[in-house]
């Protein structure tokens, strides 16, 4: 598999656009991280069906509180991942989206169209068919389930079928899944809410208009943004808006410009190199001279400041959210008791054809009308290397719902019964669609599956 995913990255190089090498870094994590979100999601349903199923529930259901002055906010484990660190989450979808629209994929117009379309189709159609198989069923709240996307397992599935898949398709499905991230915040901000106090909302915005004076003040230290981040993300939670929707809003207030442009760093650089002066012969020291030690200093401050704060946060929790975060999340809500009249329900119930329908069905047929029909009226432009036969393959990979399916699961649906059906249908509906997109791509593409070049 690392054999085939390292030619599937060499010929990302092919790509001529400056988001490839962001892509390749991004679906090396994501790839990974997906590996490792299918372990999770296998231990979570092993444990809470072993005969230590008691010990997972009391474990997410252990409290843990934190106080301020005589105050104490007392929560279970569960909440603390699902609200806590999917912030964490969330802020770093936040920084994805805004570096997009700054130097990826959505910086113009036609650019951003394509995939872009394809979100939204990928997002409206499946809805409505949830919509349509539950209105005014007690699941009705659910119709945001099968919306969106888990890009992770799409790209470990790319990875999978290495170098028959045109790098422009992962290049696509990413931005596509960006887009999708956004219309799903809206989602949750809008419509998973309970009654908003205005009065905290208020004060939330204030706090986040104080981080937009920062980022125009020239502010590049994270720290100042963290503090006052978490203090947003208690005032927006007192607010009644889910949480999580304060990582999106507190990741567009960090910095993306950087202290130096590449000419002074490069300039800094080399006057640096040119003080440094060799201490030996040949090889190892135990001490750096005073001289030299500035210089090193010096390079340090440089590379830090060359680097826009909002890339470097990034790069560093990208890591944390892929390998940590997600599959924990993974492990926390994917254990669902797997007895035979829940397998039946989840098999039959028009909650379950809503979410297998709307995942398996829905995105293929939002994603590819949408698209196609943005590039037939001229809206949008088809990336080069990519044809429909990919959009379609990619599709099917999108019905992969997983991570914020069951998000939107905890949310919408509070009865046990509902909820664990859900989760059932969604762990179903995402492995159907990951197989059956495999399978698509591997036939379609099976006659391009020579390196570029070649």
């Amino acid at each position: 598999m690392l054999s085939r995913f390292n030619q599937f990255l060499k010929r990302s190089e092919a790509v001529g656009t400056i988001v490839v090498r962001p892509f390749q870094d991004f679906s090396r994590l994501e790839a990974s991280g997906g590996i490792l979100m299918i372990l999770a999601t296998i231990a979570a349903l092993l444990w809470i069906n072993s005969p230590w199923g008691d010990l997972y529930q009391r474990l997410w259901h252990t409290h843990s509180a934190i106080g301020l002055a005589g105050k104490t906010f007392d929560r279970t484990l569960h909440f603390w991942i699902n609200e806590g660190l999917m912030t964490v989450f969330f802020f770093v979808v936040g920084l994805e989206i805004k570096r997009e629209v700054l130097v990826g994929e959505l910086t113009s117009l036609r650019r951003a169209a394509f995939p872009a379309s394809a979100a939204v189709g990928g997002v409206i159609v499946p809805a409505v068919i949830y919509f349509l198989f539950n209105a005014g069923t007690p699941s009705e709240r659910g119709w945001g389930i099968p919306m969106a996307t888990d890009i992770a397992f799409v790209m470990t599935a790319l990875t999978i079928l290495g170098t028959r898949i045109p790098p422009s398709l992962g290049v696509f499905l990413v931005s596509l899944a960006i887009v999708d991230d956004l219309c799903a915040v809206v989602v949750v901000a809008a419509a998973y809410s309970t009654k908003i106090y205005f009065g905290y909302l208020g004060i939330a915005f204030l706090l986040l208009l104080i981080l937009m004076i920062l980022n125009v003040l020239g502010t590049k230290s994270p720290l100042p943004y963290a503090l006052v981040g978490c203090v947003i993300w208690v005032f927006v939670y007192l607010s009644g808006i889910h949480a999580t929707v304060t990582g999106v809003l507190v990741a567009l207030t960090i910095p993306c410009r950087s202290d130096f442009d590449t000419h002074r760093f490069s300039e800094s650089v080399r006057e640096a190199i040119a003080r440094f002066s060799p201490q030996k012969e040949r090889g190892f020291v135990y001490e750096l001279h005073d001289d030299n030690q500035s210089v090193v200093r010096a390079l340090e401050t440089a590379c830090h400041r060359v680097e826009p704060p909002l890339q470097r946060l990034e790069d560093s929790l990208h890591p944390w959210v892929a390998f940590l975060i997600v599959p924990l999340f993974a492990l926390a809500n994917a254990g669902v008791m797997l007895d035979p009249a829940l397998l039946k329900h989840s098999l039959t119930s028009m909650q379950a054809l809503g979410i297998g329908v709307g995942l398996f069905v829905g995105k293929q047929v939002g994603i590819v009308s949408a698209s196609w029909l943005a590039v037939r009226i001229g809206f949008a432009e088809m990336p080069s290397g990519l044809t429909f036969k990919h959009v379609y393959g990619g599709a099917m990979l999108c019905g992969i719902g997983f991570t914020m399916s069951l998000f939107i699961g905890e949310l919408s649906l509070p009865a046990p019964e509902l909820l664990n059906s859900a989760k059932i249908t969604i762990l179903a509906a995402s492995a159907l669609s990951g197989l059956a997109g495999m399978s698509a791509l591997h036939y379609l593409t099976r006659s391009a599956s020579q390196p570029l070049g070649e």
